[in-house]
């Protein structure tokens, strides 16, 4: 069947007319009145899963943006609007890339303010006409949420200005904070409203719809959803100071694939992960994962192209050629370079101007004959920043001029007004170099235009006296700080800051060899012309339909509040374990067998004391009390230590040293559980460990009698991690020979003899009952990390052998909701604890009701 929010859009459009004003059915939930929306959970924030599929078969992708890609005009009477698509936007050029068979619905708002009265309508037609569906608020909640928390919080900080006094860049404004969340909010209500949960993929686009995917993701956990971000993302240091940080950051993890343009970003977002959410990433098979509660969340990295028809087509326009034609008359003798940038405070205008400055002073034999076009586009942003920026530009711009000009010439031409697309791609064409210098920038697509526009085409070399053979050329000078300088291998790298280098990039630029700027040019236009906005679009698609194609076989579960959400996404098989349950399966049977870790099971990971509790003990005692039990704790620690600490418990069988030492009481004496091994390999493994500790502040080795192991919990997370896995490969190749397994786990790496793991203690320990002719007909093993799978992998195998009662009950439980072959788990160790207590109550219980039935 077909959704409800389906069927209720195929409604919504079945009128026969597209006119503006027709009267019909209305969209729901226009916002008419002003309101800040809590970013914590809302009456219809219950996760909704649905596990019918849909029978939609066509392919559909919901792409979410701030701005529709449509242009916006009040008619001439002034009794309406007129709207057509802007044929430049991003969001309406990556449907090619989509294929034919994908039906495409954009969400965002409109560049112009509606009248509340006039948002129905306009809502209506803009579906029935463009298949897209507006977001309407209230100028004050849109002011906040776009000049407010987009423009002056995130967009300084995600380019690297730190708030450190009001003027630059604003502090962080708690209510500013609160508008994002509730346009995002009203974003995702949107959506709500055209979505088919199962069929469709849903696209969110930027940094101004940043919490989206968590409003998003709590209705429907089985949504296949993306983001792209088309801005920088800071380096951990920078973001760290955002007091949202963490809020984001889980946000955008409740996307399946997060989108980058270049790795420089990715790694920050991963380092960030890493850093305040304690995340380890991986690359497989090419692919970059973060683990998230069970769920891969893939990144992708790859930028945006440009859409070569559209440029194509304009290069072809009459009026192109004809302009093309005016700025070759009007340069005539002179050489031109380039600059087309945002009036921003990041772009690097001023210092371009400076740098070009600097180039007449240091080579005067270009006075005369070269000019520098900057066009300045309109700001985006508003606020006393972008008027320094103008200001400086206008006198800078001013002064150079009054000391180089002379009859004929002007070194510098600034244009500050708007001007029509085919304009700027004549500039594009006629330029011998474009100039790119911004001290921060995302995705700039400038160079790309730049590349194809002095391709050009039979009409311009006819306007501009080339031959049809002659190879094209063109050259770039790129700052290191923009998204696009890595794919740009041939242009000329620079730092924006450093005016001297500018201007000798510059001068290089105009000096050097022609079939340098041929070979160049080629190169360039090779790679962006394959890697278009098309080939961006489809591998995108390609990557979200291979990140979500598990999602059918997976089961979803929603937990956390407001934006603290996240989705849990385990095996069918695997749910928590019910106290109640295990409690009457264990009063029932008669042959018990109990394996507990200790570390992140008993105690928590994060306490400094590890030493067990008066609880603990009081708890392990009433269990090894009990004739029907046999009760093992398992531990990596040393023999010793668990020695001490357990020492009061008299019945409580050991296993130290992950299985390698065992005794199955107080009294007895420790065991092997593997042949004697020879440990002259520690006297390879010590010295290597030693270097990697000396040059690793905040590493630790820990010496055991079968093992060595290197820690590293509290070294910097990323530094830690990187030494980690070079200590990894230096042991591996220097312990070839030896019988010893190194093996990397959370925050360690160990060296140990072959063949000792935990599951040993589980093997021996069903061995030694079997013996006794007491096949154990409830089990319990419990464990929270690596280690302890092997335990679960032996208890779950046996199940199908001879080791245990026919009718045995098996309670394989880890911490935490996360991928195991365990099949229960518990939240946390306070629920473990309490979880053994009910066991050890119900044995109190009994034993106090065996004694008073025994006669005195």
């Amino acid at each position: 069947m077909v959704s409800r929010s389906y069927s209720n859009l195929l409604d919504l459009t079945s009128g026969d007319s597209s006119t503006f004003g027709r009267v019909g059915k209305r969209l729901p939930r226009v916002m008419t009145v002003p309101g800040i929306i809590s970013e914590l959970d809302d009456e219809n924030s219950n996760s909704v899963t649905s596990d019918v599929p849909s029978s939609v078969s066509q392919e559909r992708m919901i792409i979410v943006g701030n701005q529709l890609p449509l242009r916006v005009h009040r008619r001439d009477d002034d009794e309406g609007w007129n709207f057509s698509w802007d044929e430049d936007s991003l969001l309406l050029q990556l449907k090619d890339g989509l294929g034919e068979d994908v039906e495409v619905i954009y969400v965002g708002c409109l560049r112009e303010e509606i009248d509340p009265k006039d948002q129905d309508d306009v809502s209506q037609t803009l579906l029935e006409t463009f298949k897209c569906l507006p977001t309407f608020f209230p100028p004050d909640l849109f002011t906040k949420f776009y000049h407010g928390f987009c423009k002056q919080q995130l967009w300084p900080l995600f380019h690297y200005m730190l708030p450190l006094s009001p003027d630059l860049g604003g502090r962080f404004d708690r209510s500013l904070w609160q508008a994002y969340v509730s346009v995002n909010k009203i974003f995702a209500d949107k959506v709500m409203e055209v979505i088919s949960p199962d069929d469709d993929f849903v696209w969110v686009h930027d940094y101004h719809l940043m919490v989206l995917p968590t409003f998003l993701r709590k209705r429907f956990n089985r949504l296949k959803l993306g983001f792209f971000l088309h801005s920088p993302f800071p380096s951990s240091e920078i973001y760290r100071t955002l007091p949202v940080r963490d809020e984001l950051l889980r946000a955008l993890l409740n996307s399946d694939l997060i989108g980058f343009h270049t790795f420089d970003y990715a790694r920050h977002f991963l380092s960030c992960c890493s850093r305040m959410l304690g995340l380890e990433y991986q690359s497989k098979r090419g692919y970059i994962g973060l683990e998230y509660y069970g769920r891969t969340v893939s990144i992708k990295i790859l930028p945006v192209g440009i859409h070569l028809g559209q440029l194509q087509s304009v290069l072809n326009l009459p009026e192109t050629v004809s302009r093309v034609a005016e700025l070759r008359d009007q340069f005539r003798g002179q050489t031109l370079l380039l600059g087309v940038d945002d009036m921003d405070i990041f772009k690097g205008i001023s210092l371009k101007l400076l740098a070009m400055e600097q180039l007449l002073i240091q080579h005067p034999d270009w006075r005369g004959k070269v000019v520098l076009v900057q066009i300045a586009n309109p700001a985006r942003g508003r606020g006393r920043d972008v008027q320094e920026v103008q200001s400086e530009t206008y006198s800078t711009v001013k002064r150079i001029n009054d000391t180089f000009r002379r009859p004929g010439y002007e070194p510098i031409v600034l244009i500050d007004s708007p001007l029509q697309f085919y304009e700027r791609i004549a500039y594009y064409v006629m330029a011998e170099c474009c100039l790119v210098t911004a001290v921060r920038d995302g995705m700039n697509l400038i160079p790309y235009e730049y590349i194809i526009c002095r391709q050009g085409n039979e009409k311009l070399d006819e306007t501009l006296q080339l031959s049809l053979s002659a190879p094209k050329k063109s050259m770039l000078v790129v700052s290191e700080f923009v998204g696009c300088s890595p794919s740009l291998s041939g242009a000329i790298r620079v730092n924006p800051w450093n005016i001297d280098a500018v201007a000798e990039a510059m001068d290089s630029a105009l000096v050097m060899p022609e079939s340098e700027k041929q070979l160049r040019h080629e190169k360039h236009y090779r790679y962006v012309s394959t890697h278009d906005v098309g080939y961006w679009a489809h591998s995108f698609l390609q990557d979200l339909e291979r990140t979500c194609k598990e999602h059918i076989r997976r089961r979803f579960w929603g937990i956390g509040f407001g934006l603290g959400f996240r989705v849990i996404a385990l095996d069918p098989n695997f749910r928590k374990l019910s106290v109640d349950h295990i409690v009457s399966a264990y009063k029932r049977m008669k042959n018990r067998a109990i394996l507990l870790d200790y570390d992140g099971t008993m105690m928590p990971q994060t306490s400094i004391n590890k030493t067990p509790n008066p609880e603990a003990i009081d708890i392990l005692n009433s269990l090894c009390r009990d004739p029907r039990n046999v009760v093992f704790l398992v531990s990596g620690r040393d023999q010793k230590t668990l020695s001490k600490w357990f020492s009061s418990c008299e019945k409580l069988g050991i296993a130290a040293e992950h299985g390698y030492f065992v005794r199955t009481k107080c009294d007895t004496e420790w065991e092997t559980c593997v042949p004697a091994a020879d440990f002259d390999w520690k006297q390879i493994v010590e010295p290597v460990m030693k270097l990697y500790t000396e040059t690793t502040d905040g590493s630790s080795i820990e010496t055991k009698e079968s093992a060595l192991v290197w820690h590293y919990q509290y070294a910097d997370p990323d530094f830690g991690s990187c030494q980690a896995k070079e200590l990894l490969d230096h042991l591996e190749s220097v312990l070839v020979n030896e019988p010893v397994s190194v093996k990397s786990g959370q925050h360690i790496v160990e060296v140990k003899p072959q063949g000792v793991n935990k599951g040993l203690v589980a093997e021996r320990l069903l061995s030694m009952m079997r013996q006794k002719d007491k096949l154990p007909d409830f089990v319990l093993c419990i464990g929270d990390d690596r280690s302890d799978e092997d335990m679960f992998e032996v208890i779950s195998s046996a199940m199908a052998g001879p080791s245990l009662s026919p009718v045995a009950e098996v309670f394989a439980c880890t911490v935490g909701q996360k991928p195991s072959k365990a099949k229960y788990y518990l939240d946390d160790t306070t629920e473990i604890v309490r979880m053994l207590l009910g066991l050890a109550t119900a044995s109190d219980q009994a034993a106090r009701s065996a004694a008073s039935q025994t006669p005195p």
